[in-house]
């Protein structure tokens, strides 16, 4: 895994073995930020990165200038990790160790880009109740935007806030929005 631009443009980070995790992959990441570049300035965003495991796309968000990033996943490991990389890096990102839906449920925090990357194996039900839930509990600023990476067999095409998908080999990027 690497960070693909920003002031620790091409440094490589290499997780433990031992954490539960599947990092999105270099080339579906650098489709995504080409297109979040065309939306947001870095600099002037907050973001919420669900399931994080490696801090994959924590770490690319602050890399990029994004100062205010809070890091969710149920795993202690992966906080650690997340912790122990933005210490290295000097990355200003606030981890959370807890089970995602109940952060949801009790979140007051409001951000331009929640993303969110659960295990692809989740019924569709699940990750459903994750768009459900940043909706219900308004976590998104105006123009925000609720990202979840899931496989290309998972269907998300019928919540009502579904924007539109990008798809990059197996793994689909489906966007949520407001209006």
């Amino acid at each position: 895994m690497r960070i693909i631009s920003g002031k620790h443009k091409s440094k490589r980070i290499s997780a433990p073995k031992k954490l539960p995790v599947r990092p999105t992959t270099d080339m579906a990441k650098e489709s995504l930020f080409n297109i979040l570049n065309n939306l947001y300035y870095f600099d002037s965003i907050t973001v919420l990165d669900l399931f994080a495991g490696t801090g994959n796309i924590s770490y690319e968000f602050a890399s990029r200038g994004t100062e205010t990033i809070y890091a969710v996943d149920a795993h202690f490991g992966c906080v650690k990790f997340i912790n122990q990389t933005a210490k290295e890096l000097e990355l200003d990102i606030t981890t959370f160790k807890s089970d995602v839906f109940k952060f949801l449920e009790k979140a007051s925090v409001k951000t331009d880009i929640i993303f969110a990357d659960p295990p692809y194996d989740f019924e569709e039900a699940k990750f459903l109740k994750i768009a459900d839930l940043v909706f219900q509990q308004e976590l998104l600023n105006e123009e925000g935007v609720l990202i979840i990476e899931h496989s290309k067999h998972t269907d998300l095409s019928t919540h009502p806030k579904l924007s539109y998908q990008k798809r990059y080999g197996g793994s689909v990027f489906s966007f949520f929005e407001l209006e």
